[in-house]
């Protein structure tokens, strides 16, 4: 074992306890950003079949059809067709008091949409910081899409819901786990580089 690694062993309580520490502070830190929830929920892209077109080709033009539809969600547009969905009890203050640009700015971070390769099917999650509004925003998303959504791709795509939305048992953002863990294997790192240094 190479002298600096014996340095390190010897210290190795030193270094756990600045990890420690290092890892509450981050905790500290993260919290005193707004805790978000999560929902999830899943819709299936059905490209139809052509005559002669094999199924393979078809998922493809499915996965190319999500990711044109999750650029979408992120806009303007798509936002008014979440608000225009009625039977859904979102509070939408946080967006209309504020500026455009903010409000196009709070939407994207609220809504994440992502393709699963191989499948066709399109994840929508949805961020706030009430479960309940996280799963109605999810909601109203995925209805949007089932009823309007062929106005983005055209006629020879259907939409269908496959996964309601669920929503995590504790809060998505930010992720406090991996900030303590983040934290303290920085806490550690830098510990053992001035260990190292003082020796």
């Amino acid at each position: 074992m190479s002298h600096p690694l014996r340095i390190v062993r010897k210290q190795w309580k030193l270094l756990t306890l600045v990890g420690i520490l290092a890892a509450a502070l981050s905790v500290a830190v993260s919290m005193a950003f707004p805790l978000e929830y999560r929902a999830d929920a899943q819709v299936l892209i059905i490209s139809k079949t052509r005559t002669g077109v094999d199924p393979y080709t078809t998922v493809k033009s499915a996965e190319r059809v999500g990711e044109n539809i999750a650029a979408v969600m992120q806009t303007t547009d798509f936002y008014d067709k979440v608000r225009s969905q009625a039977g859904y009890s979102i509070n939408w203050e946080r967006f209309t008091n504020t500026t455009e640009r903010k409000r196009r700015k709070l939407w994207s971070k609220t809504i994440a949409p992502s393709v699963s390769y191989g499948t066709g099917v399109l994840n929508v999650s949805a961020y706030a910081p009430d479960k309940s509004e996280a799963a109605q925003i999810a909601g109203a998303a995925t209805r949007a899409l089932v009823e309007q959504g062929w106005e983005y791709v055209g006629g020879d795509v259907a939409i269908k819901i496959i996964n309601n939305p669920v929503v995590t048992r504790w809060p998505a953002r930010p992720n406090l786990v991996v900030n303590a863990l983040v934290g303290f294997i920085i806490g550690v790192v830098l510990m053992g580089l001035g260990v190292i240094a003082r020796k």
